[in-house]
């Protein structure tokens, strides 16, 4: 019980992360399960919690909806609970894509194909959809 409340302090956890780390630690894993369960009962450990307080912070990182919805389905969270916590997330997409590529190319954004080209690519890795993609990357001075 101390090793997962020490954890939880540090950071949010989802169930699945906390327990696989307890595991890891030597724990048995039907005490890091009650362990686990327990936790979550008091309120210290809320999946719901670590999955907004994920959605934030990858999203203040330059990343987008596509990829911050695979990493939660990583951590063991149901369809249900990602769409939620993608629901919390109060910015707007295009706007974190278009922060992304001011960083990369400047406040003039991309100069040239070339470079509006590997804006894309980046963006895409990131996890943006194609048509934030398409508005992060053209700069017109009426935007």
């Amino acid at each position: 019980m101390q090793r997962a409340l020490g954890l939880l302090v540090r950071r949010e956890h989802s169930r699945r992360e906390l327990t696989r780390k307890l595991t890891s630690r030597g724990v048995e894993a039907d005490e890091a399960a009650a362990a686990v369960e327990r936790l979550a009962g008091d309120g210290w450990q809320d999946d719901t919690r670590f999955a907004a307080s994920l959605v934030r912070s990858r999203a203040a990182s330059g990343y987008g909806p596509l990829y911050i919805r695979a990493e939660l389905g990583t951590h063991g969270l149901g369809s249900e609970a990602v769409a939620a916590a993608l629901e919390t997330f109060e910015g707007d997409w295009t706007e974190v894509a278009r922060d992304l590529v001011r960083r990369r190319y400047g406040e003039a954004g991309p100069a040239d194909l070339a470079q509006r080209r590997k804006a894309a690519d980046l963006l895409a890795r990131r996890g943006f959809d194609g048509d934030s993609i398409r508005r992060a990357t053209r700069f017109d001075p009426d935007d």
